[in-house]
């Protein structure tokens, strides 16, 4: 197959001239720190879209989820609910604060948290507090059941909304179901600063306190006076520049994407295969990364160890690494499904729920390994024209004949 003649990237940032305008602004008024008018616009912005009271502008949606953990008062010893099948980001804050991590289990309807693995999880650990959810690929989870589960047990939710900035479930953005929201705009989100992050809330006294925290919790004295530990974590003036002048393309970026998973849908009929699946019914994906599933009756044989992966040609049949493989020959980036934290070395013996039983067992016939197994993340820059995407889709049926 004939290779690109430039890179056909997973996801990279698309400017469009404004957030030059606004960094420029930041540079010759000389607000190159963390303090400034971008800053204070994007929050305004942000909190506007996204439907929260409160918004403090940071360096990382890492950063975020970890102030998000404190103000939750997770500390050392306590279990913390997490989605199971996401990127390391989303659990590692629970680390910063020396908590335990317990994983649940992804579903087949939208690749979030299972909300029946959730409730078994409650049912062995019923003073557990807080639980941590992701809205996977832009796809937002099932957040009537979780939202009412988690209020039978009194516990309160964490929303990692980092790759769904702009979906919507039952009409409601995503960022403001959990009473601490974090989003992101690293340089592969729907919208970015090239790095950046945000903590929402509608919690006021939540949100000072965060602004504190990220400032290195100075206190309001003459000298630098500190009572509590603080981080370097908020927001640059110049990312926020960035930020400001993409915020106007997000829905526009939402439409090409959508385009770009729809193309797939269409162009990949008649292969055993599926795309990453919503819930049409209640809720509308931000589209961010379209990914496929190959059905069971459609994979060829496949090993998968800690590092590489090797699997067995066959007619009519191919496996994510085959598909990989050919897209990289080819020059086009596309990408493994995020690996399970539960099959993570550093996770590997933290406690996990799923539907399908128990232990060692269980772990084995989850969902997310299954998923992982299955599935793979393809292009889906927005840059990409239909010319190419449709040489994509060439790529992936070649490897089935």
């Amino acid at each position: 197959m004939e290779r690109f003649d430039k890179k056909i990237w997973l996801s990279i940032p698309t400017m469009h001239g404004d957030e030059l305008k606004y960094m420029t602004e930041a540079y010759e008024t000389n607000w190159m720190s963390t303090v400034g008018e971008n800053i204070s616009e994007v929050e305004r912005l942000m909190k506007e879209k996204v439907g929260c009271k409160y918004a403090v502008g940071l360096a990382s949606g890492t950063s975020a989820l970890h102030l998000a953990v404190k103000l939750a008062g997770v500390s050392q010893g306590d279990k913390v609910f997490c989605s199971d099948m996401t990127f390391a980001a989303t659990v590692n804050p629970v680390i910063y604060e020396k908590a335990e991590p317990v994983f649940i289990d992804t579903e087949y309807d939208t690749w979030n948290m299972d909300p029946i693995a959730l409730e078994r999880a409650f049912e062995i650990y019923p003073e557990v507090k807080v639980v941590v959810i992701v809205h996977l690929y832009g796809t937002p989870a099932k957040m009537d059941e979780i939202k009412a589960i988690c209020k039978k047990h009194n516990a309160l939710i964490i929303e990692d909304a980092a790759e769904s900035l702009g979906a919507t479930y039952k009409g409601v953005q995503t960022g403001s179901f959990g009473t601490y929201n974090c989003i992101s705009f690293n340089g592969n989100k729907i919208i970015t600063g090239s790095s950046g992050g945000m903590l929402l809330t509608d919690d006021e006294s939540a949100a000072k306190l965060a602004q504190k925290w990220s400032t290195q919790s100075r206190e309001l004295a003459p000298w630098y006076q500190h009572k509590d530990v603080g981080y370097n974590y908020r927001m640059s003036n110049v990312i926020a520049g960035v930020i400001r002048g993409q915020i106007p393309y997000l829905n526009e970026h939402i439409s090409k994407k959508r385009e770009i998973y729809n193309r797939y849908k269409e162009g990949l009929k008649g292969l055993p295969v599926d795309m990453n699946p919503y819930d049409a019914d209640n809720s509308e994906p931000n589209y961010w990364l379209s990914c496929m599933i190959i059905r069971d009756e459609g994979m060829c044989q496949q090993k998968i160890n800690e590092t590489d992966a090797t699997y067995i040609s066959e007619p009519g049949k191919s496996c994510p690494m085959e598909i990989l493989e050919k897209l990289a020959s080819c020059n086009a980036e596309g990408r493994p499904i995020w690996k399970p934290m539960h099959m993570q070395p550093i996770y590997a013996d933290n406690d996990f729920f799923t539907i399908n039983g128990n232990g060692a067992v269980a772990k084995a016939n989850s969902v997310g390994r299954d998923i992982f197994n299955r599935g793979l993340c393809l292009p889906s820059d927005i840059k990409m024209t239909v010319e190419e995407q449709s040489k994509i889709i060439e790529i992936i049926r070649s490897c089935f004949d």
